[in-house]
């Protein structure tokens, strides 16, 4: 007797995930391999950005005061008191008509408060001292990078739970940081199922297929900021399969399988969390594709048994794996961000399901526009190589025409979203 299974929602589906306790930990690592990591603390300045006033360019620190009656017909002699190169300090103090020559990123000497660029002034040498003249009026502060204008010590900087790019590695050396804490990568353990299943290396013979789901997985997991550890493919008996299972469960965090969760003669994956006495979350999802995704909790382990599909494969991860990938990294934007945009392409077809179509935005006359990256169906694989987006379509509508408005989730965005899915 098949099994009756009851579709839930996604958000609802989403929501008994994001319920469960997720364990978070850290790690050190040197700063040269923080990139791409996420940070497991809040970044705070220890100190003043710049620590002290200093000189933006090449040029002359002047008293502002001294230059009022500068104009194009009346220049303004000043004499060179002192050369400042960056990373030095003045001995000399600035007097009235008196000019310190001053290199980028040198601090400003006492008695100077701006600094004329190095362009706009004639220098010349006069009884053997040196000096120069300007045409310009210049005001209080002008060209001068004042302290703590850049970040102010103890101003909140970078957030726990960001991921550390080329820019936030600069503002951790800045502050001194050789070592960073960041969230521990989480290990999820993937096994795909299916005897008609071949390696990428084997070649093709009638009844068989080659096994993207495992690759496709792993690099979803990767690109979300997990460590995949494919374990290999499992043949259609519950017996090795269980016992493959369960080994790998003592090793990893997460556990997905594909295939195996639909109501097939060889389905056998319900029988496996069966015998693992795993709290099953839900057996079916009101999506296409996708909609046979199973997800069950094990003790502190989570079990993900997502469709053989390719399409459903994907969308099933993205929707309700990576949310606990990026929880577990400390993010407060665990879910995929999501924008509104016009449709381009009409979808006529009425489902009583949400679909998640494979999508392409692109902006045109100022507006986000989406439309499939290809064929839409759960079974295709090149519609996700050009995948940017999900493209939500809610059901219960007699469909939808171009230049609808529809939300979208970003797929190659880490910015992300703080809400599930809501009422589809």
């Amino acid at each position: 007797m098949l099994e009756k299974r009851k579709p839930l929602p996604i958000h609802e589906a989403v929501g008994k995930i994001m319920d469960i306790k997720i364990d978070q930990e850290t790690e050190i690592v040197p700063l040269k391999d923080s990139l791409n990591r996420f940070l497991a603390e809040d970044i705070k300045a220890k100190h003043d950005v710049p620590h002290f006033n200093r000189s933006p360019y090449d040029g002359f620190a002047i008293r502002a005061e001294d230059t009022r009656l500068a104009e194009t017909g009346n220049s303004i002699e000043f004499e060179v008191i002192e050369k400042l190169a960056a990373g030095t300090v003045a001995e000399k103090k600035v007097g009235p008509f008196q000019a310190s020559r001053i290199m980028t990123g040198a601090q400003m000497p006492d008695g100077a408060d701006t600094v004329i660029m190095l362009e706009l002034v004639k220098t010349y040498e006069k009884n053997n001292k040196d000096y120069i003249s300007i045409k310009r009026k210049q005001h209080s502060g002008e060209n001068v990078s004042f302290k703590g204008e850049d970040a102010k010590q103890g101003e909140l900087l970078v957030q726990k739970g960001t991921i550390i790019n080329p820019g936030v590695v600069a503002v951790l050396a800045t502050f001194g940081y050789h070592q960073v804490k960041t969230a521990k990568k989480p290990v999820i353990g993937l096994f795909a199922t299916g005897t008609e299943l071949l390696e990428v290396s084997e070649e093709l013979v009638p009844g068989k297929i080659r096994n993207s789901n495992a690759h496709m997985i792993q690099a979803q997991a990767e690109r979300a900021g997990a460590e995949a550890k494919y374990y290999g493919q499992l043949p259609d008996d519950i017996d090795i399969c269980y016992s493959a299972i369960k080994q790998a469960l003592t090793e990893v965090d997460i556990l997905i399988t594909t295939g195996g969760v639909s109501v097939g003669d060889y389905d056998i994956m319900p029988d496996i969390y069966k015998r693992l006495e795993a709290d099953v979350l839900f057996n079916k999802v009101a999506m296409r594709p996708g909609s046979v995704t199973t997800v069950a909790k094990l003790d502190r382990k989570i079990l993900y048994g997502l469709s053989g599909n390719p399409s459903a494969c994907y969308v099933g991860f993205e929707l309700f794996v990576r949310p606990v990938i990026r929880t577990k990294l400390f993010s407060d934007k665990p879910h995929l961000r999501r924008e509104e945009a016009w449709l381009n392409v009409d979808f006529p077809k009425a489902n009583p399901f949400t679909r998640l179509i494979r999508g392409n935005l692109s902006f045109e006359q100022g507006k986000l526009r989406a439309e499939p990256s290809g064929l839409d169906k759960s079974s295709v694989v090149m519609s996700l190589a050009g995948a940017n987006a999900l493209i939500v379509l809610p059901s219960g509508t007699r469909g939808y025409q171009k230049g609808d408005i529809v939300d979208v989730l970003l797929l190659e965005d880490y910015e992300g979203s703080k809400g599930a899915f809501k009422g589809v």
